[in-house]
Protein backbone atom coordinates (compact mmCIF):
# COMPACT_ATOMS: atom_id res chain seq x y z
CA UNK A 1 0.00 0.00 0.00
CA UNK A 2 2.39 2.28 0.92
CA UNK A 3 3.57 2.25 -2.62
CA UNK A 4 0.43 4.24 -3.15
CA UNK A 5 2.47 7.38 -1.34
CA UNK A 6 5.07 8.01 -3.94
CA UNK A 7 7.17 10.88 -3.76
CA UNK A 8 8.24 13.73 -1.17
CA UNK A 9 4.40 14.06 0.07
CA UNK A 10 2.02 16.68 -0.33
CA UNK A 11 2.32 20.51 0.51
CA UNK A 12 0.87 21.84 4.04
CA UNK A 13 -1.77 23.82 1.51
CA UNK A 14 -2.36 23.03 -1.85
CA UNK A 15 -2.88 21.94 -4.71
CA UNK A 16 -0.28 24.52 -5.84
CA UNK A 17 0.33 25.67 -9.62
CA UNK A 18 2.05 22.95 -11.19
CA UNK A 19 0.94 20.26 -9.12
CA UNK A 20 2.71 16.83 -9.10
CA UNK A 21 -1.15 15.12 -9.35
CA UNK A 22 -1.45 12.85 -11.69
CA UNK A 23 -4.57 11.74 -13.88
CA UNK A 24 -7.64 10.22 -11.40
CA UNK A 25 -8.14 8.13 -13.94
CA UNK A 26 -4.37 6.10 -13.36
CA UNK A 27 -4.53 6.72 -9.56
CA UNK A 28 -7.84 4.95 -9.29
CA UNK A 29 -6.77 2.07 -11.54
CA UNK A 30 -3.77 1.58 -9.09
CA UNK A 31 -5.69 1.36 -6.06
CA UNK A 32 -7.98 -0.92 -7.03
CA UNK A 33 -5.27 -2.94 -8.33
CA UNK A 34 -3.76 -2.88 -5.34
CA UNK A 35 -6.77 -3.26 -2.48
CA UNK A 36 -8.41 -5.96 -4.66
CA UNK A 37 -5.01 -7.57 -4.35
CA UNK A 38 -5.22 -6.80 -0.42
CA UNK A 39 -8.99 -8.28 -0.49
CA UNK A 40 -9.82 -5.05 0.82
CA UNK A 41 -13.64 -4.40 2.06
CA UNK A 42 -15.56 -1.99 -0.15
CA UNK A 43 -15.48 0.76 3.24
CA UNK A 44 -11.75 0.43 3.55
CA UNK A 45 -11.06 0.80 -0.40
CA UNK A 46 -12.70 4.20 -0.21
CA UNK A 47 -10.80 5.31 2.42
CA UNK A 48 -7.60 4.32 0.66
CA UNK A 49 -8.95 5.89 -2.35
CA UNK A 50 -9.24 8.97 -0.41
CA UNK A 51 -6.16 8.90 1.29
CA UNK A 52 -4.07 8.47 -1.82
CA UNK A 53 -6.28 11.05 -4.17
CA UNK A 54 -5.41 13.65 -1.09
CA UNK A 55 -1.96 12.93 -1.02
CA UNK A 56 -1.53 13.59 -4.80
CA UNK A 57 -3.48 16.65 -4.50
CA UNK A 58 -6.63 15.36 -5.82
CA UNK A 59 -8.51 17.51 -3.00
CA UNK A 60 -12.12 17.62 -5.06
CA UNK A 61 -12.21 14.01 -5.49
CA UNK A 62 -11.33 12.89 -1.82
CA UNK A 63 -13.95 15.56 -0.51
CA UNK A 64 -16.29 13.91 -2.35
CA UNK A 65 -15.36 10.38 -0.77
CA UNK A 66 -14.99 11.36 2.78
CA UNK A 67 -17.95 13.61 2.77
CA UNK A 68 -19.70 10.77 2.64
CA UNK A 69 -18.01 8.35 5.43
CA UNK A 70 -19.45 8.97 8.40
CA UNK A 71 -16.71 7.75 11.10
CA UNK A 72 -13.38 8.60 12.67
CA UNK A 73 -11.43 7.78 9.77
CA UNK A 74 -13.56 9.40 7.40
CA UNK A 75 -13.85 12.40 9.94
CA UNK A 76 -9.48 12.53 10.13
CA UNK A 77 -9.17 12.80 6.53
CA UNK A 78 -11.98 15.42 5.93
CA UNK A 79 -9.61 17.19 8.53
CA UNK A 80 -6.50 16.47 6.88
CA UNK A 81 -8.69 17.60 3.55
CA UNK A 82 -9.45 21.22 5.09
CA UNK A 83 -6.24 21.61 6.82
CA UNK A 84 -4.75 21.38 3.12
CA UNK A 85 -7.50 23.49 1.55
CA UNK A 86 -6.54 26.05 3.75
CA UNK A 87 -9.74 25.90 5.37
CA UNK A 88 -8.41 25.70 9.11
CA UNK A 89 -11.73 26.74 11.01
CA UNK A 90 -13.56 23.61 8.96
CA UNK A 91 -10.18 21.59 9.90
CA UNK A 92 -10.57 21.47 13.42
CA UNK A 93 -14.40 20.79 13.08
CA UNK A 94 -13.92 17.81 11.68
CA UNK A 95 -10.81 17.04 14.62
CA UNK A 96 -13.37 18.09 16.64
CA UNK A 97 -15.49 15.05 15.31
CA UNK A 98 -12.64 12.26 14.95
CA UNK A 99 -11.92 12.57 18.76
CA UNK A 100 -8.92 10.78 19.81
CA UNK A 101 -8.23 8.65 16.68
CA UNK A 102 -6.19 5.50 16.99
CA UNK A 103 -3.19 7.07 15.10
CA UNK A 104 -2.54 9.38 17.34
CA UNK A 105 0.03 7.98 19.83
CA UNK A 106 1.67 6.46 16.74
CA UNK A 107 1.72 10.05 15.33
CA UNK A 108 3.11 11.34 18.50
CA UNK A 109 5.97 9.13 18.74
CA UNK A 110 6.73 9.83 14.88
CA UNK A 111 6.26 13.66 15.56
CA UNK A 112 8.70 13.63 18.37
CA UNK A 113 11.42 11.14 17.04
CA UNK A 114 11.13 13.79 13.62
CA UNK A 115 11.53 17.17 16.02
CA UNK A 116 14.07 15.61 18.54
CA UNK A 117 16.13 15.07 15.45
CA UNK A 118 16.36 18.46 14.64
CA UNK A 119 15.76 19.83 17.95
CA UNK A 120 12.78 21.67 17.59
CA UNK A 121 11.71 21.84 20.95
CA UNK A 122 9.24 24.64 20.76
CA UNK A 123 7.23 22.95 18.42
CA UNK A 124 7.70 19.64 19.67
CA UNK A 125 6.49 21.05 23.34
CA UNK A 126 3.06 22.70 21.09
CA UNK A 127 2.72 19.53 19.11
CA UNK A 128 2.86 16.49 21.57
CA UNK A 129 2.32 18.26 25.12
CA UNK A 130 2.32 15.57 27.52
CA UNK A 131 3.51 13.02 24.62
CA UNK A 132 0.01 13.81 23.35
CA UNK A 133 -1.09 14.61 19.54
CA UNK A 134 -2.40 17.87 19.46
CA UNK A 135 -4.20 18.17 16.04
CA UNK A 136 -5.70 21.43 16.49
CA UNK A 137 -1.82 22.55 17.34
CA UNK A 138 -0.92 20.99 14.11
CA UNK A 139 -3.66 22.97 12.36
CA UNK A 140 -2.23 25.95 13.59
CA UNK A 141 0.87 25.49 12.81
CA UNK A 142 0.54 24.68 9.71
CA UNK A 143 -1.39 28.21 9.22
CA UNK A 144 1.27 29.98 11.01
CA UNK A 145 3.47 27.95 8.28
CA UNK A 146 1.08 29.00 4.63
CA UNK A 147 2.83 32.87 5.02
CA UNK A 148 6.58 30.89 4.66
CA UNK A 149 8.62 29.78 1.24
CA UNK A 150 7.80 25.88 1.00
CA UNK A 151 12.10 25.71 1.43
CA UNK A 152 12.13 26.91 5.48
CA UNK A 153 13.30 24.50 8.13
CA UNK A 154 9.70 24.38 10.04
CA UNK A 155 7.68 24.00 6.95
CA UNK A 156 9.75 20.98 5.73
CA UNK A 157 9.43 19.47 9.19
CA UNK A 158 6.14 19.90 9.30
CA UNK A 159 5.48 18.31 5.90
CA UNK A 160 7.53 15.28 6.95
CA UNK A 161 5.36 15.13 10.02
CA UNK A 162 2.07 15.21 7.70
CA UNK A 163 3.66 12.63 5.74
CA UNK A 164 3.92 10.42 8.88
CA UNK A 165 0.61 11.30 9.48
CA UNK A 166 -0.70 9.93 5.94
CA UNK A 167 1.68 6.72 5.96
CA UNK A 168 -0.55 5.62 9.26
CA UNK A 169 -3.72 6.79 8.14
CA UNK A 170 -3.03 4.56 5.44
CA UNK A 171 -1.94 1.83 7.31
CA UNK A 172 -5.01 1.78 9.25
CA UNK A 173 -7.78 2.34 6.61
CA UNK A 174 -5.89 -0.82 4.33
CA UNK A 175 -5.99 -3.11 7.66
CA UNK A 176 -9.90 -2.20 8.08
Amino acid sequence: MKKLLEGAGPALRGPKPGSRAGSTIALNAQIDEIAGEAKCSPDSRELIRATVLLWHDHLDAAHAIVQNIENADGSYLHAILHRREPDYGNAKYWFHRVGKHPCFPELARRATSILQGKREDTLLTELVPGGEWDPFAFVDACERAASRPDSDPQTQLLREIQAAEFELVLERVSNG
